[in-house]
């Protein structure tokens, strides 16, 4: 299918380091079952959506929040302007309060550590462990590998088979998989956007 030249041709303003990741994409996404057409217009609808079109320099979460996007973002955690005002662009602070205590970020420092990484920003450090017992890597004690050119596309694929997404990729069923990906359907027009163009650039349809 020529993966890379697809993606390099969807994503004008595509990072070296997203580009990079996807260089390996015809090896890669087969070897998890991501081998049909319909299939990998899914997997690219949705990895191209979780990063701006691979415009994502570093594949990390951005958490330089102000604090009124703080709280519009993390009601749950910043009830008021006012409580979120000590955690303003202070990304360290902000991944500790809003992902510690849950997601296996059981010690101090977790919150941060096991961040949003990768193409579909893997968060939470039992996700990090389900991740590495796949692909039999140590991502637990080397969370930045997520973001790696070496290892953001693997991850990515791993994640999409453990929540079983081929199949639903096979039934077309675009809000499952944004849901299984997402935990809502945050997104769902714009992710619908970019599979309207992976399918055209894949003949799908």
């Amino acid at each position: 299918m020529n993966i890379p030249s697809i993606v390099k041709g969807l994503c004008p303003s595509a990072s070296a380091l997203g580009l990079a990741a996807f260089s390996r994409a015809d090896a890669v996404l087969p070897a998890f079952g991501i081998n049909t057409p319909l299939r990998t217009a899914h997997f690219l609808a949705q990895a191209l959506h979780e990063t701006g079109g691979l415009a994502d320099k570093d594949l990390e979460e951005n958490l330089v929040y102000s604090a009124d996007r703080l709280h519009a973002v993390f009601p749950r955690y910043f009830d008021s302007v006012e409580s979120a005002q000590p955690y303003a662009r202070k990304p360290e602070a902000i991944a500790n309060r809003v992902y510690g205590g849950r997601m296996g970020n059981i010690s101090a420092g977790d919150g941060w550590k096991y961040r949003g990484r990768g193409i579909f920003q893997l968060t939470g450090k039992d996700n990090y462990k389900v991740i590495s017992q796949i692909l039999g890597l140590d991502l637990v004690d080397n969370p930045g590998r997520v973001s790696s050119a070496e290892y953001a596309l693997p991850t990515a694929c791993a994640f999409w088979s453990s929540k079983r997404l081929s199949p639903l990729a096979d039934a077309d069923d675009i809000r499952t998989i944004t849901q299984r990906i997402n935990g809502g359907f945050n997104g769902l027009d714009d992710r619908a956007r970019w599979l309207i163009m992976a399918k055209a650039a894949l003949g799908v349809g």
